[in-house]
């Protein structure tokens, strides 16, 4: 199962609400979830109404009949996968705009006041506790997109002192949803939240944990150690030349992602339900767009082909793509610490990790490279959310994509995961990561692979020799080169000098 914790931050450069306190606040028990629809039938209702009839709604909540039938019909994971907060928090600034554009095409002033100050608030996240909706829903995302105009109706209602309820004078789908469509307000919502959590966590968490490894390369500039290739010895080079390799895997993968925003920048909305923009205004798609990018700071523009935007999501595979393969890199760099730190005495050992916390129940003294274990579990999610997104994205039949709220929830997951890991892999690991000259210093001069700066002097074959004895003797290089009179020590000291053999000559 592929699950994804929802976004409660605003857009903001702050480091991200560690996951666990975030999975406390906004991941309910499945029970108090389910005791929602049990209250309707013992504590304080109201009945409010659809095209299908009369619903009992606690009286405490904003939504409205239709979320209370995805409640009963959709009780699926409702403990892990609600939809996420950032899409939420998205439709806010969505149906903010939307109100303020259509002032311009009928929409009375006053309704459209009290519908962006609602807006707001849902925006901002004051208004967290009224979207109970599970993920696995409608493809579309048209429950999601009715439990935001439900609980912006009736907040609205309350600003405009009304009844909650009652539709009047502000009706969840003529105001709050004018000029809109499920099938365009959530794939733009989908974008907004993709866009906004990227640029927010994932874009300044990779590039601070990028600046960290740079700054270890430079403090280890000078040590010399030995390389490996096929998990067995190679020629030297310097810390400081390993960890750059890490240092650009990760400005990379910033620079990857990065390529695909503007893709994602590009909204649906305008389209309404298949592309056409039925019941919507020329221009408002346009307008509607400049408000969000003003609300959000972020470079939004409408999509010039809506039939596009509403029937397939490859912005987001692409970006999910990049995602993948931020995951791959960040394997494989945890995956070099760990190993280079293992033993201590039993392994490579060339470098310690901060000792975090005990890493054994029965072995006293064990410490175990947790923040590398964390990472890679993580990283193979990713990998996982994105076959789930590219089987998503391949779906969209004919006029709408219905796997909109797995593409989304999936997305979000992996930047979240990404985002929190580099944060816990620099602050906890990386950081506070230390070479051990002694061990480095040993290992590269006992390497059979200095051999190879003799190459050039006695030939391939020769040095061949003197590595195959060396490894079958026991002995030193040099031992063995004087042994096969293969050259003089001295000659053999003036050939073999690691400080040489780091760069081209």
């Amino acid at each position: 199962m592929l699950r994804a914790t929802a976004f409660a931050a605003p857009i903001s450069q702050t480091p991200l609400t560690p996951l666990s306190t975030l999975a406390r606040r906004l991941l309910p028990h499945r029970a108090a979830l389910r005791s929602t629809a049990a209250a309707q039938m013992s504590a304080s209702h109201r009945v409010e109404s659809d095209t299908m009839g009369p619903v009992k709604v606690p009286s405490d909540r904003y939504w409205g009949a239709q979320t209370q039938r995805s409640i009963l019909n959709f009780d699926i994971c409702a403990d892990t996968d609600r939809m996420p907060l950032a899409v939420i928090h998205a439709f806010g600034h969505l149906k903010h705009a939307a109100a303020f554009v259509n002032t311009q095409f009928g929409l009375d002033a006053q309704l459209a006041s009290a519908i962006q100050t609602a807006a707001s608030e849902v925006a901002a996240g004051e208004l967290d506790d009224h979207f109970p909706l599970v993920v696995w829903q409608t493809g579309s995302g048209t429950q999601s997109n009715m439990n935001v105009n439900e609980v912006i109706s009736n907040r609205a209602i309350e600003i405009l002192g009304g009844e909650r309820g009652s539709k009047e004078p502000v009706h969840p789908n003529d105001h709050v949803n004018k000029s809109q469509s499920s099938n365009d307000t959530f794939p733009t919502a989908m974008h907004i939240a993709l866009a906004t959590q990227i640029n927010a966590h994932l874009i300044p968490n990779l590039t601070s944990l990028a600046d960290c490894f740079e700054r270890k390369a430079h403090e280890y500039q000078h040590v010399i150690k030995i390389g490996r290739t096929h998990c067995m010895d190679a020629v030297p080079l310097t810390v400081q030349q390993e960890f750059s390799g890490y240092v650009r895997q990760l400005r990379q993968a910033v620079a990857r992602v990065q390529r695909t925003l503007p893709d994602v920048y590009e909204l649906a909305i305008g389209g309404t339900a298949v592309g056409t923009g039925l019941n919507t205004r020329i221009g408002f798609a346009e307008q509607v767009t400049k408000k969000v990018a003003q609300l959000t700071a972020l470079p939004f523009t409408s999509a010039d082909n809506k039939f596009e935007a509403l029937a397939s999501h490859d912005a987001i595979v692409s970006t999910s793509g990049a995602l993948n393969c931020a995951a791959v890199s960040l394997m494989k760099i945890a995956n070099d610490i760990r190993f280079l730190a293992s033993g201590p005495r039993a392994g490579l050992g060339e470098i310690s990790l901060p000792p975090n916390e005990p890493g054994s129940s029965i072995m006293p003294g064990k410490v175990n490279p947790t923040q590398c274990e964390a990472v890679t579990m993580a990283c193979a999610q990713v990998m996982g959310n994105h076959v789930a997104i590219s089987i998503g994205g391949s779906n969209g039949h004919f006029e709408l994509n219905v796997f909109k709220p797995l593409m989304i929830f999936n997305a979000l997951q992996s930047v979240q995961l990404l985002a929190d890991c580099a944060r816990s892999f620099e602050h906890n690991c990386i950081a506070g990561l230390t070479v051990n000259h002694d061990r480095v210093q040993h290992l590269m001069t006992e390497s059979l692979m200095l051999v190879t700066a003799l190459n050039p002097v006695i030939g391939y074959d020769k040095a061949a020799q003197i590595a195959k004895k060396a490894h079958e003797d026991g002995s030193t290089l040099r031992e063995a080169a004087v042994e096969l009179d293969a050259m003089s020590g001295e000659d053999f000291d003036k050939a073999v000098v690691p400080a040489n053999m780091i760069g081209p000559k």
